[in-house]
């Protein structure tokens, strides 16, 4: 989600469009001139040291599996919003939400009997960590979530039935993991701020698909206008760009995007700004490769 934090203050009402559009223009020769120095500059993964959380038993082909749930304040947090809000779009789009974990590798350990097993040391953010203690909705699903990567990342088949260990916070030990130094795009406000009311028309529709317009502004540079008519500033805009998609969605599920991008886009590095006269959200992706 977008923070507040990371808005830049807003212009004077003496500010013109063309003063905004300037001001978009050099974000944009930002973020070209800092992608050589930052790729080297900042490593390409960092270490952490997850906290034990709580351990569940389930069991694969192979035998019995533990996967020790842990957490650490590394791990970006998952978009903020409320459980009735995420039950909705859970109904409405299974791939709108995501839960960040880092998935470590299996790892032998023995049981309380002295009998072979595996563990695996699933992470999640250390604040949704505490907030998941509370709520046991949130808690099955990341076990859910945190099965199925495992299933998918490994190549292995876990029982849908598991249980949580009592008394037993872990299994065997918790290894260091590498997980990417990469941070999320900020979106930049350009304007004044503004909130969409939760109790207006629009926010009692189903998400609309906005217009996407996108071009090459250079070899290695990636520029996307992204339409947002009904928004007046970016307060709730959440943005994710991944190696080759972007998906954008908007405050009060207004806006939902969730698009392929047949590039290599260097995400690390992308910068995002809304421009409010425009109502638009511009984003600015270097490549990590040239297209032919």
């Amino acid at each position: 989600m977008a923070d507040s934090k990371l808005l830049v203050p807003e212009l004077s009402e003496a500010e013109t469009v063309g003063a905004e559009t300037a001001r978009f223009e050099e974000l944009l020769l930002q973020a070209s001139k800092e992608l050589q120095q930052a790729q080297t500059s900042r490593p390409e993964s960092t270490q952490i040291q997850p906290q034990p959380g709580f351990c569940i038993k389930t069991s694969s082909s192979e035998g019995k599996v533990f996967i020790n749930i842990c957490h650490s304040p590394s791990i970006p947090p998952p978009a903020d919003m409320t459980e009735d809000e995420l039950l909705q779009m859970l109904e409405q789009d299974q791939a709108g939400f995501r839960i960040p974990m880092s998935l470590g590798e299996p790892h032998a350990e023995l049981d309380a009997k002295g009998q072979g097993c595996t563990a695996y040391d699933v992470a999640v953010n250390s604040d949704f960590y505490r907030r998941m203690q509370n709520s046991d909705f949130l808690r099955e699903l990341v076990i859910t979530i945190a099965r199925e990567g495992l299933e998918d990342k490994y190549s292995v088949h876990l029982n849908p039935e598991w249980r949580i260990l009592k008394n037993r916070p872990f299994l065997g030990s918790i290894s260091q993991q590498n997980i990417r130094s990469q941070q999320r795009p900020r979106i930049q406000e350009l304007g004044d701020l503004h909130t969409q009311d939760a109790s207006s028309p629009a926010a009692q529709e189903g998400p609309e698909k906005p217009h996407l317009n996108l071009w090459l502004e250079a070899p290695d540079l990636l520029l996307a206008e992204i339409d947002f008519p009904k928004l007046d500033g970016a307060l709730g805009l959440s943005l994710e760009i991944g190696e080759n998609r972007l998906v954008v969605g908007g405050p009060q599920q207004l806006y939902h995007l969730d698009t392929y991008i047949p590039l290599r886009i260097n995400s690390e590095e992308s910068k995002a700004a809304f421009h409010r006269k425009r109502k638009q959200l511009l984003v600015a992706m270097p490549l990590l490769s040239v297209p032919s």
